[in-house]
């Protein structure tokens, strides 16, 4: 872990530009990687296809993210990482914002119970 998921609405697709998204929210990651293991870092996109938004009377359009980690970080660092990680967002969309309906959101879900997890990527970044 982290892995973040992105849900994004058909209707922004050609002008959203969701690698270069991925892109910088995989670089704020890496940025923090002394809380979150580098080999645990998973980042997917997707596009949704069946929606419906507000009354449905404009071509409105929305972007979803969720960051899902494992427990054991510190409420400030938690806050540090998603308030980057919002911001890069914000900025990435700032264009497509100005000039129609979008809405954006994130949210934090954090395991407070065991995840089952078989994975030797890790290996490859250990010291």
């Amino acid at each position: 872990m982290p892995h973040f998921i992105l849900e994004y609405t058909d209707n922004i697709k050609e002008e959203a530009n969701i690698p270069g998204l991925l892109e910088k929210v995989n670089k704020v990651l890496l940025a923090h990687s002394d809380i979150f293991p580098v080999g645990g870092i998973r980042l997917r996109a997707i596009e949704l296809h069946d929606y419906r938004i507000a009354d449905g009377a404009e071509d409105d359009a929305f972007v979803h993210a969720a960051l899902k980690i494992g427990s054991g970080r510190s409420e400030a660092d938690k806050k540090a990482a998603c308030d980057e990680i919002f911001e890069v967002i914000k900025a990435h969309f700032a264009d497509l914002f100005a000039k129609r309906y979008l809405a954006l959101s994130m949210e934090l879900s954090e395991f407070t119970t065991a995840t089952y997890k078989h994975n030797n990527i890790h290996t490859r970044f250990k010291k």
